[in-house]
Formats: structure tokens, C-alpha cells, sequence
């Protein structure tokens, strides 16, 4: 068994050696790994996350590009499968732990040595089980996709998402952002060179699926989550087989969610104030400000113009578009 597992980290270890790199921003070493960067710190939790992980067909999964409205999502979908569980909103968990800690990223759950012990935690959650994860859709291990598990995704308009994700970077690795600017740092972005990237391939990935599978695939975009939040949540209890029934409409239980789970109500707690998650990253980082357009105080008109050309690039013809401003 030692002997087994010891091949097998090698076998690793010297994939990883292989694989193209390239310096990143917010992480600062990637590989390419399957079409997609890979931050080298998570390379061995994608890994073992493809061959370990077992879905259950009540399993949902929060797939997201890094920087689009995540930590919302988990927590808006936490809260609605949860509801009866957690009537009330008093004692409700995300009034004392963050949504990452509630949905843990699994690709950074199985970034550990111990896997048969991770296997068995997993195995004996309560169902239904809600994970995140950042991997692109043909990544994903082939038990998810060959479940009938539910994916609901996110993404958000890529001005929006590199300004985020570049003040991100810049809290969490001054060192290493102070030696690009935001002009080489977007250069980067277009090209698809940053954590999970390229953003585009990411998003059309679930795109693709959630027109070829609409029942396993929910799309959303930030934007239109913005601008009309009651009718998304609704529109997700729906796809994960737990529609609010009229009782629960006139009781006020669609407000409660979306006010628990608001962009103020949680920078505002104390659990989000301080303390990390997962791999040391502090919460406090996670939020800023949740708007719709604040890019225009960040680009250039040479940068407005690299980034529309590359998105007409790449998007053109997939029927995807984004809106940009509020």
C-alpha cells in the first residue's frame, strides 16, 4: 500500500515537473494542466479530487470563475437548500461561519494526504452535500458528470472580474503584483494566464452544458443576480428540485434568504471580519464593494479596447454576451 502510494507521488511529482508553467499574479506559479492554468499549490487537490471523489446524485455543486460573485452564491444556495434545516434566521450558520467554510472548495478539500479519512468524512455528510469548485467542466472527475448531480454556475462580466480579481491579488501578494502593472497584468488576463484560466474557455465550458443539459446545468450571470435577486432565487430552489411553496412566498422566506445572505449583511459580520479560510486566505479580502461597473474606474481607453476585442474574440458567436454597466 506504502509502496503504492509512494509510486503514485512520484508519478505526480514528476507530471507536475512536465507541465508548462508560467508566473501568475494572484497565484504565483501555474502549470497547464488539461487546457487549463493550474495554481501549482492546488495541483495535487485537482488531482486527487478527479480520482477520488465520489458524487451522490444529490450532491450540488457552486462552479465558478474565481472573482464573480462565489462567496454570494454559496451562500444563497447554502441558505436555500438549507431552509428546513435552519428556519430560523437567528441561530442560521452563516451568521457565524463564512459560506467557503460551509461549501468547501473540493479541490482544496482533497488537498491532503490522508484521503481515506477525507473519503469517509464526505461520505457521512448530510445530504444534500453543497461544494464548491473553480475547475473548469471537463475537468470535472467523471463521477460528477456521470451523476445526476446539480451544477449551478456563475460568472460575471471579465471587466468587472479582472478589476476584482487584480485588487485581490494585490491584497493577498503585494510582492509579486508590484512587479506588474495593470496593463501587463490584463495582457495576462487575455491571454487566458491566471488561476483556472483561461476565463473564457471557463465559461463557455458550463455554457456549452448548460444548453446541451439545462436539468444538470444552471447558468447564471452576476449582472442579471444584481438585478433581479428574488427572481434567481426562486429560479435556483426550482432547478434543485426544492421550489418555495406559496406559504413560504407569503411568509417572507425568499426576503429572508436574499437579506441574510446580502453583500452587506455579510462583509458586515464579525466571522467575515477577521480569521482565514482554507489555505490562509483572509476573509476580510473577499469583500469590497459587489458593484456593477466599477471597472470603469480601473481601465484605459487602450485597456477598454484590448479587453473588448479579445472577449469579441473568443465570445463571438457562442451567444454569450455580458452587460457592463449598471
Amino acid at each position: 500500500m506504502a509502496s503504492t502510494e509512494g509510486l503514485q507521488a512520484y508519478e505526480e511529482d514528476n507530471l507536475l515537473l512536465s507541465l508548462p508553467k508560467e508566473k501568475g499574479w494572484a497565484a504565483r506559479h501555474l502549470c497547464l494542466f488539461q487546457g487549463f492554468w493550474c495554481p501549482s499549490a492546488f495541483f495535487q487537490g485537482v488531482i486527487n479530487f478527479q480520482k477520488h471523489f465520489q458524487a451522490k446524485g444529490s450532491d450540488v455543486i457552486v462552479a465558478t470563475v474565481p472573482k464573480s460573485g462565489t462567496t454570494w452564491l454559496k451562500a444563497l444556495t447554502f441558505a436555500i437548500i438549507n431552509r428546513q434545516r435552519f428556519s430560523s434566521s437567528h441561530n442560521h450558520p452563516l451568521l457565524t461561519s463564512n459560506s467557503h467554510e460551509l461549501v468547501p472548495f473540493l479541490e482544496f478539500v482533497f488537498h491532503v494526504d490522508n484521503i481515506q479519512d477525507k473519503l469517509s468524512h464526505l461520505s457521512n455528510m448530510t445530504e444534500p452535500r453543497v461544494f464548491g469548485t473553480h475547475v473548469p467542466f471537463p475537468s470535472l472527475p467523471k463521477s460528477i458528470k456521470e451523476s445526476n448531480c446539480k451544477i449551478v454556475y456563475i460568472c460575471r462580466n471579465p471587466f468587472d472580474t479582472f478589476v476584482s480579481h487584480w485588487i485581490f491579488a494585490n491584497k493577498i501578494n503585494p510582492h509579486s503584483m508590484h512587479e506588474l502593472t495593470i496593463e501587463e497584468t490584463l495582457e495576462k488576463y487575455c491571454k487566458g494566464i491566471l488561476g483556472f484560466g483561461p476565463t473564457w474557455e471557463h465559461m463557455l465550458g458550463y455554457w456549452k452544458e448548460s444548453i446541451a443539459n439545462p436539468n444538470r446545468v444552471l447558468f447564471l450571470k452576476y449582472e442579471e443576480l444584481k438585478e433581479d435577486v428574488n427572481f434567481y432565487v426562486k429560479r435556483v430552489a426550482e432547478f434543485l428540485d426544492c421550489p418555495f411553496t406559496e406559504e413560504e412566498e407569503s411568509n417572507g422566506v425568499i426576503e429572508n434568504i436574499i437579506n441574510l445572505c446580502s453583500f452587506e449583511k455579510m462583509k458586515n459580520l464579525e466571522v467575515n471580519k477577521s480569521g482565514t479560510f482554507d489555505r490562509n486566505f483572509e476573509k476580510k479580502h473577499l469583500f469590497r464593494k459587489g458593484k456593477v461597473g466599477d471597472w470603469v474606474n480601473y481601465f484605459s481607453p487602450a485597456m477598454i479596447e484590448k479587453l473588448s476585442k479579445t472577449m469579441e474574440e473568443k465570445l463571438g458567436g457562442s451567444g454569450l454576451s455580458f452587460k457592463t454597466s449598471s
